[in-house]
């Protein structure tokens, strides 16, 4: 009988598949964040990272980390998370994003995906990124703006916010802002730009609502657990008069959580841009 060399073959598309070199997606994704209890995943709770894996694994059989650039809060809603993982499907980018639309729930949508280089880490590759947060007036009353806005019932200065918010500009010890349970090893972060801007109407899929916005908007290198929302929160306090613009470099200084404003709600808070 001829001796010869043989190889073992695939028996099912799972073998098949652990063949095949793996290769590294990145997705960006919009996603509303109101029925879901933030991005990480947890044991009791529903997370847009949860239901992303379930979703590679009803298109590609594997159980893989989908690996987001910011962990969200709970409430918090996204324009463009951006969020890696790996696979040995051959599936081209394009059919992996029609496939995951397909089974992903109405709130979260895939708007682009790509391969990308294997040293591509979403949080870690990022340069910075900017948070966005929307305040209305309720008097001023839109049923559709309501979820995705802090309804405040005064006037706000934002001269003096502005005022206030230029001393947060550049590399600062934010432990003042830090939540309770953040897992940074450093309080160190370098804010980029914060703008407070002001307008009398917003435009929605072709609708005028007339209520009047205010959009405070921060870039920074990197975000401690509800740095945004605490510093919206001093900043309300500020525009209400509550404390002079020079109060926020006081608290700043100080380096203690219980001298800042309140925690804003997490459903007007918007992670809007990532720059690599």
């Amino acid at each position: 009988m001829q001796q010869g060399i043989y190889f073992a073959l695939p028996r099912n598309i799972h073998d098949i598949i652990r063949w095949v070199k793996l290769r590294r997606i990145k997705i960006i994704l919009q996603y509303d964040g109101t029925d879901y209890s933030g991005w990480q995943v947890q044991k009791e709770a529903i997370t847009i990272q949860q239901i992303l894996e379930s979703a590679v694994y009803s298109v590609t059989g594997e159980h893989e980390r989908v690996t987001g650039a910011a962990r969200t809060d709970a409430g918090v809603h996204a324009f463009a998370q951006v969020a890696a993982f790996k696979t040995r499907s051959n599936l081209e980018p394009q059919v992996l994003f029609r496939a995951l639309n397909a089974n992903l729930p109405h709130d979260i949508r895939v708007i682009r995906a790509e391969e990308c280089p294997e040293d591509f880490h979403p949080r870690y590759s990022a340069r910075d990124k900017t948070y966005s947060y929307l305040i209305t007036h309720p008097v001023d009353y839109s049923v559709f703006l309501r979820p995705y806005s802090w309804q405040i019932y005064y006037q706000l200065n934002c001269g003096l916010m502005r005022e206030a918010a230029e001393c947060l500009i550049g590399k600062h010890d934010f432990a003042c802002f830090r939540a309770s349970g953040c897992s940074s090893k450093s309080p160190v972060r370098t804010i980029s730009t914060i703008s407070i801007s002001e307008s009398p109407s917003v435009d929605f899929m072709n609708f005028t609502f007339n209520v009047p916005l205010i959009k405070i908007s921060i870039r920074a290198d990197a975000f401690l657990r509800h740095m945004v929302r605490n510093i919206v929160g001093t900043l309300v306090e500020i525009g209400r008069d509550r404390h002079p613009a020079a109060y926020m470099k006081e608290v700043l200084a100080l380096r203690n959580r219980s001298f800042a404003g309140p925690t804003a709600p997490a459903h007007g808070l918007f992670l809007e841009e990532i720059n690599y």
